[in-house]
């Protein structure tokens, strides 16, 4: 027996006008494939969860009225930022994660680095909803 012969080579010589042959595609990544649907389905997951955490956001505005004047434009702001931010991170996420997996690239980062995006973007809209009320913290 012989050795193997390298990836792409058919065993004929390019002839001229003929493009030369189609190189061969990287093979699948079991692990890594299988690691980023899991993150996926959590990263989603995840996104729910800090969507219907900052319908909450609202009760940030009770001490509002007469004697408390908010600024609710700041609030309104972080509000929508809590409210979308984690999702419109969590649809990037997916799609980038998609298309490393289509041209067989290690993916399993980007679900992980998204999740933590999603909450970091979650924590800055609530902190904006929470500044727009004098005299809150945290």
């Amino acid at each position: 027996m012989s050795t193997p012969p390298p990836p792409g080579f058919s065993g004929y010589p390019v002839q001229p006008g003929f493009p030369p042959p189609a190189p061969a595609r990287r093979p699948v990544v079991v692990w890594d494939l299988v690691t980023s649907i899991i993150l996926l389905v959590f990263a989603v997951v995840v996104a729910a969860i800090l969507t219907f955490a900052a319908f909450f956001l609202a009760f940030a505005s009770d001490p509002c009225g007469a004697s408390t004047v908010c600024d609710t434009d700041r609030m309104g702001i972080g509000f929508v930022i809590a409210l979308f931010g984690p999702g419109v991170v969590t649809l990037i996420t997916v799609v980038v994660t998609v298309v490393l997996l289509i041209v067989r690239r290690i993916s399993f980062w980007v679900p992980i680095a998204g999740i933590l995006l999603a909450v970091g973007v979650w924590v800055g809209g609530a902190a904006l909803v929470i500044s727009g009320v004098p005299g809150a913290s945290v």
